[in-house]
């Protein structure tokens, strides 16, 4: 296997997944750290987005984290982070979507909203689809605490990295994990204690002050602008 480089930048929860799916898959590979705040203009021309994470594999250049996680899946393929029936590899897809459509960008429009009123109405939306992820998605954890009982998933990689950014919304919008939501704190402290996870975070107070800048309404950077218009 040709040397496989990723692009990113420790303060991003997407391109902690991918650092995640690296470390699980014990894969070999160089890390490129960027500023994203000072983005080299070599990293413009090969991140049609300008966003982190980008894999490089030989002459390849790949991006978005989904893309990224199940290509390091499929070309490693022992041990691996999706469950072998087509349905349920549908089934994890689908809980992938809906972490990027119902949570994280939740996540941020309730950090960037700056109208009081605006914001309640997105943290209920928020609780309500906590408890849907806690009822509907979480019900395979009777076996163990992962998405697929003890073993872990491309999907337990997706959501985690914003629930670790959790207390964000609870230091600056006083939204707090619903306490009723037991298999997701479970599953989130089951997480936490995993090596590949323990190597890619960073604590709570690294992530407040990370986040500042959305808090307050004057994060100008490519992730504030796209959770601004979606």
């Amino acid at each position: 296997m040709s040397q496989i480089q990723l692009i990113s930048s420790a303060v991003c929860p997407f391109a902690q997944r991918s650092r995640i799916v690296l470390a699980e898959k014990r894969i070999d590979f160089g890390l490129i750290e960027i500023n994203l705040h000072q983005k080299p203009k070599w990293f413009e021309k090969i991140s049609p987005y300008s966003k982190v994470p980008v894999l490089l594999h030989g002459d390849a250049v790949i991006y978005e984290s989904s893309v990224i996680n199940e290509y390091l899946d499929e070309i490693t393929p022992s041990h691996s982070l999706l469950p072998p029936s087509p349905l349920e590899r549908a089934g994890a897809r689908i809980w992938i979507d809906f972490d990027n459509t119902k949570i994280t960008p939740i996540f941020y429009k309730v950090l960037l909203c700056q109208d009081e009123i605006v914001q309640e109405q997105l943290k209920k939306q928020m609780i309500e689809n906590l408890h849907f992820l806690e009822h509907e998605g979480f019900s395979n954890t009777d076996s163990g605490p992962f998405w697929f009982g003890r073993s872990l998933s491309l999907v337990d990689i997706a959501l985690y990295p914003h629930f670790e950014r959790f207390e964000v919304l609870a230091h600056y919008r006083s939204l707090e994990l619903p306490t009723d939501c037991k298999k997701i704190r479970t599953w989130l402290n089951a997480m936490k204690e995993l090596p590949s996870v323990r190597q890619t975070a960073n604590d709570d107070a690294y992530h407040i002050a990370a986040y500042e800048t959305y808090a307050y309404g004057t994060a100008s950077g490519t992730t504030a602008k796209d959770m601004q218009m979606a």
